[in-house]
């Protein structure tokens, strides 16, 4: 008997423990882990562009369908700032007939800066420095996902004004190409 695939959603600010727990899943689901963060680093190394990030999630997004397609379970580990985010990789994991888990994590804003503080001090090769207000400015565009989303009770949302289909957002959203 084969199961379906699980495609596993780390949803949160930074220092909130995404990365931690797309590890865990990473061991305990044997999921492909798919961490922005790690790729950004590789290939940018202390730079941080947001034209660049946008397309590494967006070829790390095209690797995680494929494995789900091939039955293997992935585990997504950015963020997901966005409802729109998170609705159209649910959907592209349902058009593969895939399972999703959405997982989460929150902090208090103290904690979330002792964290984050924390992480620059032991692993700064894994990070960037954060300011106050740079943390302000993301709890500020931060969507935070309702319970129909995380248990999965809630229909996905139709694609955004403009768009006839997910898909096509997503190829938007995630260009495939630093322009």
């Amino acid at each position: 008997m084969t199961t379906r695939p699980t495609l596993f959603l780390t949803v949160g600010l930074p220092g909130t423990g995404k990365t931690t727990a797309a590890r865990r899943i990473e061991v305990e689901e044997n999921a492909l882990r798919l961490t922005k963060d790690e790729w950004v680093k590789a290939l940018h190394g202390p730079a941080n562009p947001p034209s660049a990030s946008d397309v590494i999630e967006g070829r790390l997004i095209e690797i995680g369908l494929r494995a789900l397609e091939l039955g293997i379970n992935v585990v997504i580990d950015f963020g997901l700032w966005g409802r729109d985010e998170r609705c159209s990789l649910r959907q592209a994991a349902a058009d593969r007939d895939a399972a999703v888990e959405m997982r989460y994590f929150e902090l208090t804003p103290t904690e979330q800066r002792r964290r984050v503080d924390q992480r620059q001090a032991e692993e700064p090769h894994t990070t960037w420095p954060m300011s106050d207000e740079e943390l302000t400015e993301s709890a500020a565009i931060f969507s935070v996902p309702t319970q129909g989303e995380l248990d999965g009770s809630e229909a996905v949302d139709p694609p955004p004004e403009g768009f006839a289909t997910w898909d096509e957002w997503r190829r938007h959203r995630w260009p495939p190409s630093v322009a």
